[in-house]
């Protein structure tokens, strides 16, 4: 797994870099810009010809060919220093660039104030006009730009200042080009963030999309963010994502959120046993003609490895899911009582409710299932069934329990940490998905797993991960009725392979999307079971 980092978090890192002696502030912005403009060079090879000095002005260069042209967008603080390291790199090697500064130089922070100067030897600064922005950006539609976005990186944490309306209307056009992600045209370049997004958050505050983000040592929480962040917010505006190193220590603070990845260390692989040491799980499915959703979840239970695998069903669906299941077993559960005889057999050590089940059949069964103390997962109707009483449903869950709602799911479970998704921000950084489900988890008293293309994940105690369906991992496919179903098995059945529960559903949520991704386009929910095989062997499992 890798850290994703909070705004606060990544300077609590540079400044302990910089009091031990270590390095400077200096040369970590150095380090910055060399960074941003080496991958630059990586993604667009085609731009990292050297093409000789500029001897004209910007001016007279505009008409020539054979000049690469940059516009760099210097804000006012650091985020603004890298940018004229930029241009300065830039510059070195023959591009004609344009800088453009928003706010005070004199205000500037010290070693970005260093880089002005530095960049004042080379080129002039002009001073930023919102109008005067779109005017020159616009004033030659025959050239190809290289716009780096200097402005805000990690520091903005409300709606983007009015006077930068003009500017970004003028280069709003793009965003067709930026969703393709194959620029044919002007390239835009974020330094650390779009501006406009909130880096905790991934929230959307009037963003400028990119088809490049350069961000340094960890990615941070918003980058991975994208439900609830609006048009351009999180992934979903940031185009690809580079992550720099920076020479700092490999040491987090306490509490950083993970992004989910395979570790082979704790594959889980049992090498020996027989089947109910694999553990038994019970499915718990609904009435006649909505079994579908719960066979789908008891597939997914079987293919991760649980050695048994039980669907427990009314008896008008008794027929109907003897016919469709093979290696599955069947159980037949009429109402409560039924439920608890079954759950006297001890080696059944993992339910799964809800998946077609039928909000009054999850009613009656949930507290009879909570009560058995058995590792549980409620999904679907067993959560829509307390929407009216949230607060009965946190009465009867335990510390075994994993909830997985989506986001429709969790606004009727959490209906006031949901309104505070979109509440505006008026102090600090902007409510995030991360802050919502760790809430959300400390007060059901147990694992939340909400979920996205931007899964998080969270512990009453407060640990967190991400599991991020965007980038290199993006599955647009994913998004496929029955696939929630296939995720609560994956959680079911390593339940009952023995996880513990925050594990079980980081593994599940990941090898969900590896499921996807290896199928590719085309995909539905039957299809991800059938591809955990082919994902196992490619582990090494």
């Amino acid at each position: 797994m890798a850290e994703l980092l909070t705004a606060a978090q990544m300077r609590a890192i540079e400044q302990a870099a910089i009091a031990s002696g270590e390095v400077t502030g200096l040369e970590l912005m150095e380090r910055a810009g060399r960074g941003v403009v080496e991958a630059i060079f990586e993604e667009w090879p085609e731009l990292a010809d050297e093409r000789g000095p500029a001897p004209a002005p910007p001016g007279y260069l505009r008409q020539e060919e054979g000049v690469w042209r940059a516009v760099v967008l210097c804000g006012p603080g650091n985020n603004g220093g890298d940018g004229f390291v930029v241009a300065r790199l830039l510059k070195e090697r023959g591009w004609e660039v344009e800088v453009f500064l928003y706010g005070d130089p004199d205000k500037l922070p010290p070693d970005a104030k260093v880089n002005y100067e530095r960049w004042r030897e080379l080129g002039s600064v002009n001073e930023w006009d919102d109008r005067g922005v779109r005017d020159f950006y616009e004033g030659d539609e025959e050239c190809q730009f290289l716009v780096i976005d200097a402005l805000f990186g990690t520091g903005l944490t409300r709606k983007m200042p009015d006077d930068t309306d003009e500017a970004w209307n003028g280069f709003m056009p793009t965003p067709l080009i930026v969703d393709a992600h194959e620029p044919n045209g002007d390239r835009f370049v974020a330094i650390d963030f779009p501006s406009g997004v909130c880096s905790d958050s991934g929230r959307d505050f009037g963003a400028l999309p990119t088809h490049l983000t350069v961000t340094f040592h960890s990615a941070k929480i918003g980058h991975h963010m994208s439900q609830s962040c609006g048009s351009y917010g999180g992934a979903k505006g940031c185009g690809k994502l580079k992550v720099v190193p920076l020479g700092l220590p490999k040491v987090y603070p306490k509490g950083c959120v993970e992004l989910l990845g395979y570790e082979k260390e704790n594959k889980n692989k049992k090498y020996s046993g027989h089947k109910y040491s694999h553990g038994h799980a019970l499915i718990l499915t609904g009435r006649a003609g909505q079994t579908g959703a719960a066979r789908l979840a008891a597939r997914g239970t079987l293919r991760i490895g649980a050695g048994l695998v039980t669907l427990g069903v009314p008896p008008s669906a008794q027929q109907e899911v003897a016919c469709q299941i093979t290696a599955l077993m069947l159980a037949r559960i009429d109402g409560a009582d039924g439920l608890a005889t079954v759950l006297e057999d001890a080696r059944l050590n993992a339910l799964c409710l809800g998946p077609g089940m039928g909000v009054e059949r999850a009613r009656n069964l949930v507290p009879v299932a909570l009560a058995a103390k058995r590792a549980t997962v409620l999904d679907a109707d067993a959560l829509t069934a307390y929407a009216e009483n949230p607060a009965e449903l946190f009465a009867h869950l335990h510390e075994n329990c994993v909830l997985t709602p989506h986001g429709g799911e969790f606004a009727r479970l959490f209906p006031d940490i949901s309104e505070k998704l979109t509440a505006p921000a008026t102090k600090g950084p902007a409510y995030s998905k991360v802050d919502a489900t760790r809430e959300a988890a400390k007060r059901a008293g147990c694992v939340v797993l909400f979920k996205g293309p931007d899964t998080v994940i969270a512990a009453p105690e407060g640990r967190c991960s991400v599991n991020s369906a965007h980038y290199e991992r993006s599955a647009p496919w994913l998004a496929t009725a029955g696939s929630g179903d296939v995720l609560a098995g994956f959680i079911t059945g390593l339940l009952a392979r023995g996880l513990a529960p925050m594990q079980a559903a980081e593994t599940a949520a990941w090898l969900h999307v590896e499921c996807a991704l290896e199928f590719g386009p085309g995909l539905i929910a039957e299809d991800l079971p059938e591809q955990l095989p082919a994902v196992f062997r490619k582990l090494g499992l």
